[in-house]
């Protein structure tokens, strides 16, 4: 991975746009363990700091999501490697490439692919990646709304997919969306309401209502109606599901879905379990249709752009993303994780 990190003095260069006494150093956010615990905090590093991979990155955004919420309050041991560039997404521009998808001067975008657990990420000015990671920048987005979408809408276009693949339709009836507020709900409510079905918002957070209207659900649901323990089968109520919960949450969508519906799962919010029964799947024919993010194949990831560029309002991100600077990230996931945020934290790494 390159040497460890060094911090080293430096002002910011209005020319440059970094932070450092020259253009090969480059500021990041780095989380290290000690024998006193973790540390985390912003660091200038040298660009031989950079981990191996066949193609380096000017970083123009990344984002926040839960994952890098979990890795930097320690919340959770996502991090398998120190020290540790957070950031499971980025935009940017490539600067060096020995890759032959990629030459000096794309657009490229990174979700997932054990970014910011194992290899390091994009809470950094810079990045060294693996060119088959990438996909490039729709012409759709700008960089920045790019990251207003993020793993997060990435992840709702493949549970969009996925419904849409099994065969739900608009006139099938509602589809219901979990943790409605959070990053995957907002954009799986947009680009749901674009393609005409009906949504209902499953949230926590009863205040925002009227954001989940803006973006197109049409019904708000508390979802302390789905947090605890119901029966193996339910009243039909869901053509389909897009879920970010797991546990209860999940058990009681999938005993409330329609005859041939499908849930796709996405998330554990709730928790990792599904204490369920096999009756709304042998009973219903209910299909449970898993989502991963993080290895899904190029093609997929290439198709869940593809959607996002045809059915998702780049207006509906001016709701759903908040712009931060890089300095700001560490507070910022300390928020994400206690629930006090609502859509995207957009993460401008040279302001």
């Amino acid at each position: 991975m390159g040497s460890e990190p060094v911090s080293t003095a430096g002002e910011f260069d209005p020319v440059s746009g970094r932070r450092g006494s020259s253009p090969e150093m480059f500021s990041a956010i780095v989380i290290d363990k000690t024998e006193q615990g973790q540390t985390v905090g912003l660091q200038q590093l040298d660009e031989s700091a950079l981990p191996e991979g066949d193609v380096t990155i000017d970083v123009a955004f990344s984002t926040l999501n839960f994952k890098d919420g979990l890795a930097i309050t320690g919340a959770s041991p996502v991090v398998r490697k120190f020290p540790m560039v957070p950031g499971i997404d980025l935009v940017g521009t490539v600067t060096e490439s020995s890759h032959g998808d990629w030459k000096a001067g794309d657009t490229v975008v990174l979700n997932g692919w054990g970014v910011g657990e194992v290899h390091w990420g994009g809470l950094a000015q810079k990045a060294r990646l693996k060119g088959d990671w990438l996909v490039p920048l729709p012409s759709a987005f700008t960089p920045a709304q790019a990251m207003a979408i993020g793993t997060a809408g990435y992840t709702a276009a493949l549970c969009v997919d996925a419904l849409v693949d099994f065969g739900v339709t608009p006139d099938q009836g509602e589809v219901l969306v979990t943790g409605a507020t959070g990053g995957v709900g907002s954009v799986a409510i947009a680009i749901l309401k674009k393609l005409g079905y009906s949504v209902a918002a499953l949230t926590g957070k009863p205040g925002e209502a009227d954001y989940l209207k803006a973006l197109g659900a049409e019904t708000i649901i508390d979802r302390a109606e789905l947090a605890e323990k119901g029966k193996p089968l339910q009243k039909e109520r869901w053509a389909g599901v897009v879920d970010t919960a797991g546990s209860f949450t999940l058990a009681n969508a999938c005993a409330q879905t329609k005859y041939g519906g499908a849930v796709a799962a996405c998330g554990l919010a709730q928790g990792a379990d599904l204490p369920a029964t096999v009756m709304p799947f042998i009973l219903r024919g209910v299909a449970l249709l898993g989502i991963d993010s993080v290895m899904a194949p190029k093609a997929k990831r290439l198709k869940a752009w593809d959607r996002l560029a045809k059915d998702l309002d780049p207006a509906a991100l001016d709701t759903i993303g908040q712009t931060i600077g890089l300095g700001d990230a560490v507070e910022a996931a300390k928020k994400f994780m206690s629930g006090e945020v609502k859509g995207r934290f957009i993460v401008d790494v040279n302001a």
